[in-house]
């Protein structure tokens, strides 16, 4: 039995020592000093043994019990330590190489072109409003001086959830709000979605964004108007941007006209973009109808306004040569990455 022991414990040596890592080394423990293993196993031969045999016998097979699990434990720290080095080296960064630059996003160019919008008219002192896109037909239309039968609704046949209640089909809606809550002076910008039933193409859609504008004090006058927009497209496209305004009809305006911006293609001398007119159209406006005034509280014989609506779009493609309004709307970032 003594040489028995001799022998496991010479073998438990060489076998500990030809560990290769953390999993053969549990593996070793347990054959070695499990309850099934080569050491158990010998010492259940000791009942065959006198008295004396036997304190003998357990005596040796302590100390080599000792030695194995001391062989095992110093194994299996170094095993660990390799292990952690080798996962450390692996790990490693050298914080001396430049990293990879994430990919960031960045402003679609209608919200460029709103954002500059927004800065320019703040700096006039305008205030930048909100309003319902689910709105009432009377605030729609009615307020607006377009009652149920008025023609001009066939032009903005648009989206109706109820018979009263539809998708605006103009941010017109929103200075009807605030004629209502706020009193004059008033001037105010309302940029936000609009929906009518267009068909699809190069410069129409069923979804598109206005910013609607509005001025309400004593002794405005088409000539306030006029310098408004004015500065407004000389920030946006150059200081050498000139407007000129043509006789229109809007139901709500009076009088009202269609404001065009020198092509800046040609810069008004005549050319295909501008189909030799010079001039390309942009948007609308007017002196703010009296009955407007009035359905909204204010009194007409004392204070006068003017209001616009500018198609965001429509400015975004003149400023980008776009030449077709379905790629603002495709998300194509091929398209969209050109724009800063």
């Amino acid at each position: 039995m003594k040489e028995q022991l001799r022998q496991i414990e010479e073998k438990a040596q060489s076998a500990i020592a030809a560990a290769a890592d953390l999993r053969s080394l549990d593996d070793l423990r347990v054959r070695l000093l499990g309850k099934k293993g080569e050491l158990t196993a010998i010492l259940k031969q000791m009942k065959t043994l006198t008295a004396d045999e036997r304190a003998a016998m357990g005596q040796l097979a302590n100390q080599v019990r000792s030695k194995m699990e001391t062989l095992l434990n110093d194994k299996g720290a170094a095993l660990r330590e390799a292990a952690q080095n080798a996962r450390l080296a692996a790990e490693t960064v050298d914080i001396t190489m430049p990293g990879t630059k994430p990919p960031t996003g960045r402003l679609h160019p209608l919200q460029i072109v709103e954002n500059e919008v927004r800065e320019i008219f703040l700096g006039m002192g305008f205030s930048v409003v909100d309003g319902p896109e689910v709105e009432y037909d009377y605030y729609n239309f009615e307020a607006l001086n377009l009652p149920p039968d008025h023609p001009a609704r066939d032009t903005q046949d648009t989206f109706y959830i109820t018979d009263n209640i539809l998708l605006r089909t103009q941010t017109s809606s929103v200075q009807v709000h605030v004629m209502e809550n706020q009193k004059p002076p008033l001037r105010i910008i309302s940029p936000g979605r609009v929906y009518r039933s267009d068909a699809v193409d190069a410069t129409h859609s069923p979804l598109f964004h206005q910013i609607e504008g509005l001025v309400v004090d004593k002794g405005i006058t088409m000539a306030d108007l006029k310098g408004t927009l004015e500065l407004l497209m000389q920030r946006l496209y150059g200081d050498d941007c000139k407007i000129r305004l043509r006789p229109h009809h809007f139901p709500f305006t009076e009088p009202s006209a269609e404001v065009d911006v020198m092509c800046f293609g040609c810069h008004g001398a005549g050319c295909r973009m501008c189909k030799g007119e010079g001039y390309i159209e942009l948007l609308g406006a007017g002196m703010v109808h009296p009955k407007v005034l009035e359905g909204c509280g204010i009194d007409s014989s004392v204070y006068s306004g003017f209001a616009f609506g500018l198609g965001l779009e429509r400015i975004v493609m003149r400023r980008y040569n776009i030449s077709d309004m379905r790629l603002l709307f495709r998300n194509d970032m091929r398209f969209l990455e050109q724009f800063r």
